[in-house]
């Protein structure tokens, strides 16, 4: 059976056009809320053989409050964001609006002095690739969106251009399978079972 590993996006810790580069903050009552509301249909996913998670702060407290005991990862730390890190997206765009149209155009850009799109993408993707291969191992790691977003389109081969076109909602579940340079994403849930006549 191949590896599967199921990323949990961390709850939030502030509204979606109050969210920061490298956002450093705690979850807020709203987002504590989220994880005990998720808690009962996630918490079997803690079965897991290996439990992770990224190093912010939502990312721990969402995988603690799900009872997950997750291991911190470095590799699944979000964007090295530079000189933008603290900021909302409209805050980098009031400061430096021809920097923030060049990284938003050009996957290889780092006009904020951090890491470029397509190496974000290939160091996460590093990660996934360097997991445990045992047959049938389960993983589990909660991690930003915008971490689960650069996992997805390394699993998919995808053009970097991809990254934004992928919507991540908190305490959402995605799951790829498969090993290292080949991943098939998988989608779970109830399946229609066809009427008896």
């Amino acid at each position: 059976m191949p590896l599967r590993v199921t990323f949990v996006a961390a709850a939030r810790s502030s509204p979606l056009l109050a969210e920061r580069f490298e956002d450093e903050r705690p979850l807020d009552q709203a987002g504590w809320g989220e994880v005990e509301r998720a808690a009962h249909e996630l918490l079997p996913l803690a079965a897991a053989e290996l439990r992770y998670c990224s190093p912010t702060p939502r990312s721990r407290s969402t995988g603690e409050g799900l009872g997950y005991a997750p291991l911190v990862q470095l590799g699944l730390r979000d964007c090295d964001m530079g000189r933008w890190r603290g900021l909302t997206l409209g805050e980098a765009m009031a400061r430096e609006p021809d920097a923030v149209d060049a990284w938003l155009a050009d996957p290889r850009a780092t006009p904020h002095g951090g890491e470029s799109l397509v190496d974000f993408i290939t160091r996460v993707g590093g990660w996934l690739d360097t997991r445990p291969v045992e047959d049938g191992c389960r993983v589990v790691a909660v991690a930003e969106p915008s971490v689960i977003r650069a996992a997805l389109v390394y699993a998919l081969k995808a053009p970097p251009s991809t990254y934004w076109n992928i919507d991540v909602r908190p305490l959402s579940t995605t799951s790829v399978t498969g090993r290292a340079g080949r991943w098939n994403l998988r989608f779970d849930g109830a399946s229609a079972q066809p009427s008896r006549a």
